[in-house]
């Protein structure tokens, strides 16, 4: 009976040692700590590029393609991302249109806000003043996630600024139904953040990236007939002319294409807050 209690607890020992080696593998593996800004700006922030201080902010931007487009395209990114998201969006533009796009404030190099003011307004209050700062009266806006979320509630704020939105997967309001329910659950924090909240794991997840986020594929291509494909598919729009032009719907009337995370009687709503705004599906 021993032996056998001996060669269980080896057995749980040796499957012990084996998890640590293989997180401590990982760890190693994957170890990449931060580089300094100067480094970054090197690498990411060469021309195109240009900074602006905007508001009290470095905005780092990139304004591209024809001065003398009237109608220019502002390109907002997501939550984790930067304006280089963009590319494939903007190698495709550029040639025939104004295209902008900046990295939202603690984003890439614009870098935090030092008033540490991360609201949907001030969101919107630095998007007009990029606007302003390169002399945009009014733009077509396209954003994705977190950058749709600002896009159209720039849209009601300043619908005399926004000819047009492009919402790629954005960020909504949920419906009422839905906030009474989350209001009553218990609140459930990705397991992301909860790591990030423990001391003892905090400073190891900011400094391990894995490897193949390090690469850089040209996967804002991918996203770009992604959401070609997905723009046709989900605004019934059945003109595969708009393949070859990715913003073929966006001239007057206003639109906002409907996703899913904005839920569809709520959508409705946002959208009769827009002026002439009519949804691009039903």
């Amino acid at each position: 009976m021993r032996s056998v209690f001996r060669l269980l607890v080896r057995g749980l020992l040796a499957l012990l040692a084996l998890c640590v080696l293989l997180v401590g593998g990982f760890i190693a593996w994957n170890w990449a700590p931060d580089r300094p800004v100067e480094e970054l700006a090197a690498r990411w922030g060469a021309p195109p590029s240009q900074f602006e201080t905007v508001l009290g902010l470095p905005i780092h931007l990139r304004d591209e393609g024809p001065r003398d487009d009237s109608m220019p395209i502002l390109l907002l990114h997501g939550t984790g991302d930067s304006l280089h998201t963009w590319q494939g969006w903007a190698d495709a533009l550029v040639p025939t249109r104004r295209v902008i796009r900046y990295d939202l404030p603690g984003f890439g190099l614009t870098g935090p806000d030092p008033t540490h003011d991360y609201s949907m307004k001030r969101q919107v209050a630095v998007l007009m003043a990029v606007l302003d700062r390169l002399g945009v009266e009014r733009a077509v806006i396209a954003g994705n996630s977190l950058g749709g979320g600002i896009a159209w509630q720039a849209a009601l704020a300043h619908p005399e600024r926004v000819s047009a939105l492009v919402l790629v997967d954005a960020s909504g309001a949920p419906a009422a139904d839905v906030v009474a329910a989350a209001s009553a659950a218990p609140r459930s924090v990705p397991i992301g953040f909860r790591l990030a909240r423990m001391s003892w794991a905090a400073p190891v997840l900011q400094r391990v990236l894995p490897r193949d986020a390090r690469r850089q594929p040209r996967c804002s291509d991918v996203t770009f007939r992604q959401a070609r494909r997905a723009r046709q598919h989900e605004a019934g729009i059945g003109d595969h002319a708009a393949d070859l032009d990715p913003l073929g719907s966006t001239r007057p009337p206003d639109s906002i294409g409907r996703r899913r995370t904005i839920p569809r009687g709520n959508f409705r709503q946002r959208a009769r807050g827009v002026r002439r705004a009519r949804p691009c599906a039903t």
